[in-house]
C-alpha cells in the first residue's frame, strides 16, 4: 500500500520511526510531508496514495476526488468536520478517527480555564508584574458552584468527573442521553442547564445541530455573571454574541480554545478585544502524552485496516 501522511503528528521522529519501519519491513511505502494548505500540491502528493493519514488540516473534495486509489482516510483527531466526507462515500473510502485520544488533555484544560476565569488569574499576574495589587480581582472556589457540561461524551463525562472532585454540582445536556451515568451528574433541558449554571463548558462536536448552538438568544438564558469554557469547536459559538456579553458584564467571563478558523485569529476578530475572555490557540488537545496516544491510536487504526479489519471507523469499510 502506498500510504501517506499530510502533516506531522507531534511525536519524535524516532518514534515515528519506528511506527514506520513495521509498515516498510511489510512492503508499504510510506512517505511523510509537512503540513500544506495549497491545493494543487496537496494533490501531487496525494493522488496516488491508497491510505492518507492527516491531523486536522483540511481535506478538500477536490484532494479526495483526485486521489483514484483511495481506500482509507485514518485521521488523527476526534472531529472529522474538516474533511469532506461526501467526498469520501463518493470514493468508496473508508475512515477512521482517533477517538479518545485527548480526553484527558481537553478535560484537564477545561478545570484550568475554569481556575483561571474564578481567580482571575490573567489580571492578577498583569497587576503583580505592573506593580499593582489583588484589590478589586478577590476570585471565587469552584467548590459548591454548579456546572453545566454540554456534550456528556467521553470528554465531557471526564471534566464533570474532575469539577466533582473540586466540589461542584454537575448538569449534563446531551443530544443522546445516557443510562448509566455517575449519581453525581444530573440530566437537565439545556434551557435549564443554562439558568442555573455558574460555569458552561461545551464538549459537543460540531453538527448542524449545535452549529451557532451558544448564540445571542442562548448565551441571554445564562446565569448573570456566568463564565462560558468553549474547547469543542468554533462555530458551536457565535463569537460577536459572547464578545458583546462579556462587554456588557452579562457574563463574568469566558475562555476559548477555538474559533471559527485555526489559528491564527484574524486581527479584527471580536474576542481579541473582549474583556475577561481567556484565549488559547487550540491547543486542548495538545499535550506530550496524548500525542503519543494519538500516535498510536492512527497507527493501530492502520494496522487493523491493512489486516482487513477496521477500528474507530467514522465511514466503515
Amino acid at each position: 500500500m502506498n500510504i501517506v501522511l499530510l502533516e506531522s503528528l507531534g511525536i519524535p521522529e524516532e518514534v515515528l520511526g519506528a511506527y514506520v519501519a513495521r509498515l516498510t519491513e511489510n512492503g508499504h511505502c510510506f512517505t511523510a510531508y509537512e503540513r500544506s494548505t495549497d491545493e494543487k500540491e496537496l494533490i501531487s502528493r496525494c493522488k496516488d496514495a491508497d491510505i492518507l493519514m492527516l491531523a486536522n488540516m483540511p481535506l478538500s473534495g477536490n484532494v479526495i476526488r483526485a486521489c483514484k486509489n483511495l481506500k482509507f482516510i485514518d485521521v488523527a483527531f476526534t472531529g472529522v468536520d474538516h474533511v469532506d466526507l461526501s467526498a469520501a462515500r463518493e470514493m468508496k473510502a473508508a475512515l477512521s478517527n482517533a477517538s479518545g485520544y485527548s480526553n484527558e488533555s481537553v478535560a484537564e484544560l477545561t478545570i484550568g480555564m475554569a481556575v483561571d476565569c474564578f481567580r482571575h488569574v490573567e489580571q492578577v499576574s498583569h497587576r503583580c508584574r505592573t506593580g499593582g495589587t489583588k484589590v478589586g480581582l478577590v476570585g471565587r472556589e469552584l467548590r459548591g458552584h454548579t456546572v453545566g457540561v454540554i456534550g456528556y461524551g467521553a470528554i465531557g463525562s471526564r471534566a464533570a468527573e474532575l469539577f466533582h472532585a473540586f466540589g461542584c454540582k454537575v448538569l449534563a445536556y446531551s443530544r443522546h442521553p445516557k443510562n448509566d451515568v455517575p449519581a453525581y451528574v444530573t440530566y437537565v433541558p439545556l434551557e435549564k442547564l443554562l439558568a442555573e449554571s455558574d460555569v458552561v463548558t461545551l464538549h459537543c462536536p460540531l453538527t448542524d445541530e449545535t452549529r451557532g448552538l451558544m448564540n445571542a438568544e442562548r448565551i441571554s438564558m445564562m446565569k448573570p455573571g456566568a463564565v462560558l469554557i468553549n474547547t469543542a469547536r468554533g462555530p458551536v459559538v457565535d463569537s460577536a454574541a459572547l464578545a458583546d456579553a462579556l462587554r456588557n458584564e452579562r457574563l463574568s467571563a469566558a475562555a476559548v480554545d477555538v474559533f471559527e478558523m485555526e489559528p491564527p485569529v484574524p486581527a479584527d476578530h471580536p474576542l481579541l478585544s473582549a474583556p475577561n475572555c481567556l484565549l488559547t490557540p487550540h491547543v486542548a488537545f495538545a499535550t506530550a502524552e496524548s500525542m503519543l496516544l494519538r500516535a498510536q491510536i492512527v497507527f493501530d487504526n492502520l494496522d487493523a485496516f491493512l489486516n482487513g479489519g477496521q477500528q474507530n471507523a467514522v465511514i466503515a469499510r
